[in-house]
């Protein structure tokens, strides 16, 4: 069981004592599901020869709990590292300095380096992204959700927020289940995140060189096949990355961003392949705990899946094991170029093996168990799909994707699809809830084959390093291919607009990164790259590149042949005076 005694030893010491009422989630009891075992485990070889001066650790503590490089190690370093330097992100929250930076006029703050990077660098410590290129003045603000939990009252507060940023204000849920909010001010933030709190809130620590929200299974303590409660979980894990919302400087000068999920249910819902540490069920001895895998992700050079680290913990050390990679990768990965600097880059330079030591020598007792011979996944199930009415484990509940407060519990679960899950509707209510005009005009339970499972990420509407739109883009080019071809399953289309593909374009059937072209004027045009094969699940597979620099406007017929002849796309009949 995850127990919430087990974090209190990992947390640093605070100046404000968390109160043990903080945590508005209640920690359930994780149990391992009876079921097969079938994957196997990696295999352990001796570690290869590192020198002892590059396992040295590069950073050190100074006062506060902060950890900074130390000076023999700050040579070649990347402009933001340079920008950690000058000036300690987590300042700005543990130290209240965003209540100052909040009274300066913009004009003020961009008078002066230090200040400008405040708010263009420093502030996405606290979730705060300034929208500089297309929103001046304005901020995104993603929160921290674990396991895309919320509920109603905390879903209306946001609403509440951005409704009174008029059409500045909006919302987006992200690929790692979780609220995005649009049209913030600086004036305006204190405030917000006061109100965050007081309904269970934060958005600390969710950008830049931190641990991003901890993903599990949109389903978990409602699915009739589950194999474990993913909650107690990642809000454990939460909980120890933040330092229960006040602040966790030990882990928040990472090289790079880090994901972290946590697997439930054989469908892998979570995408383990692509996250810097996944935990995958397993038992081991007789007991219940997790298989790691580690180095998972996608960036715009580079893309890898996750590797096994031959390692198991128990259930409860998954905050020991997390605190013992994040230490070995904080002291030791690169600060160099930006796109070498994720953790599978320090993998590949230590090898696994050495990296599993260093992993090791930070573990409470030093002592790393070698991985369960077998973890819980079936790889031969049949990944299912979550939208629509479902029955529950819970008898005469089931659960519904899209959002409608009065009919459940007060609940929502956000997914790694864009897409939002209400659970505990009683049955006898489903008839009721189905027939409101929100689900049958605009937020369908039951979308086409291929509206179901489009994700698209912000594009140039709001985010300065897109370089296409993709949302209204993604919903055009879909419904117009669906005109033209029928699929006979569901094919997963994701749209990125950038290189740093946070719309996932490498897990889709079919993916889009956008990018710009000439078409056949000589016309600089918006295009995109086209990737296939992306697979998630057990049998997991990073997309390859079918077809580079498309001009958007040419997309429809391309895809629609490429369903045909990969996906089982019939043509569809058309009539003669249909263009």
């Amino acid at each position: 069981m995850a127990s919430s005694a087990s974090l209190q030893r990992f947390l640093p010491p605070s100046p404000h004592a968390a109160s043990s009422s903080s945590s508005r989630r209640r920690l359930g009891r994780a149990r391992p599901a009876r079921c097969s075992t079938v994957s196997a485990p990696s295999s352990a070889s001796p570690p290869a020869a590192v020198a002892a001066e590059r396992l040295e650790p590069r950073v050190e503590e100074r006062d506060g709990g902060y950890w900074v490089l130390k000076e023999k190690f700050r040579t070649g370093l990347n402009p933001q590292e340079k920008v950690k330097l000058e000036k300690e992100p987590m300042g700005l929250f543990m130290e209240g300095g965003i209540k100052d930076l909040a009274k300066m006029p913009m004009e003020e703050i961009d008078a002066a380096k230090l200040s400008k990077d405040d708010v263009d660098v420093r502030l996405k410590w606290l979730g705060l992204f300034h929208r500089r290129k297309h929103q001046y003045g304005r901020f995104m603000m993603r929160l921290k959700l674990p396991n895309g939990v919320t509920t109603s009252e905390q879903t209306r507060y946001l609403a509440s927020v951005i409704e009174a940023y008029g059409e500045h204000g909006c919302a987006d849920v992200t690929t790692r289940q979780n609220w995005q909010i649009r049209g913030v001010t600086l004036p305006d933030v204190p405030a917000i995140l006061d109100g965050l709190r007081a309904v269970g809130l934060t958005s600390l620590q969710s950008g830049m060189d931190n641990v991003r929200n901890p993903v599990g299974n949109p389903l978990a303590g409602i699915d009739p096949d589950e194999i474990v409660d993913t909650r107690p979980y990642t809000n454990l894990l939460s909980s120890y990355i933040t330092n229960n919302s006040q602040g966790n400087p030990a882990i928040t000068n990472l090289p790079r961003k880090w994901n972290v999920c946590v697997i439930g249910s054989h469908d892998l819902y979570e995408h383990p392949h692509i996250n810097d540490l996944a935990y995958m069920p397993a038992v081991k001895d007789g007991k219940f705990g997790f298989n790691l895998l580690v180095g998972g992700f996608i960036s715009p050079k580079r893309w890898a899946e996750a590797l096994p680290l031959d390692a198991w913990v128990a259930g409860d050390d998954v905050i020991p094991v997390c605190k013992a990679i994040l230490e070995a990768y904080r002291d030791l990965g690169s600060r160099g170029n930006r796109q070498k600097t994720r953790m599978m880059w320090l993998i590949d330079e230590l090898g696994m093996e050495v990296f599993r030591s260093e992993v090791e020598k930070r573990m409470p007792d030093g002592v790393l168990e070698r991985a369960a011979p077998e973890d819980l996944i079936d790889k031969a199930w049949q990944r299912r799909d979550y939208l629509g009415v479902h029955p529950q484990k819970q008898e005469g509940l089931s659960y519904l994707a899209r959002l409608a407060d009065e009919y459940g519990s007060g609940e929502l679960r956000l997914t790694v699809e864009q897409n939002i899950v209400l659970p505990n509707v009683p049955n006898e209510r489903l008839d009721a809830l189905l027939a409101e005009p929100l689900l049958r005009e605009r937020l369908s339970p039951q979308p086409s084959l291929l509206l179901k499972g489009l994700v698209a990420c912000t594009g140039n509407q709001f985010c300065g390093q897109a370089i296409i739109e993709t949302k209204a883009r993604a919903l055009q080019v879909t419904e117009e291919v669906e005109k033209r071809v029928a699929v006979p399953r569901p094919v997963r289309m994701h749209w990125t607009g950038c290189p740093n593909s946070c719309g996932q374009v490498q897990v889709a059937d079919i993916g889009f990164m956008g990018c710009l072209t000439k078409d056949s004027d000589g016309k600089i045009v918006e295009a995109a790259d086209i990737f296939v094969g992306g697979r998630v699940g057990s049998d997991s597979h990073l997309a390859d590149v079918y077809k580079k620099a498309v001009p958007c406007k040419d997309l429809v017929p391309i895809v629609a042949d490429l369903l045909v002849e990969r996906f089982g796309a019939v043509p569809r009949e058309r009539e003669e005076d249909e263009e």
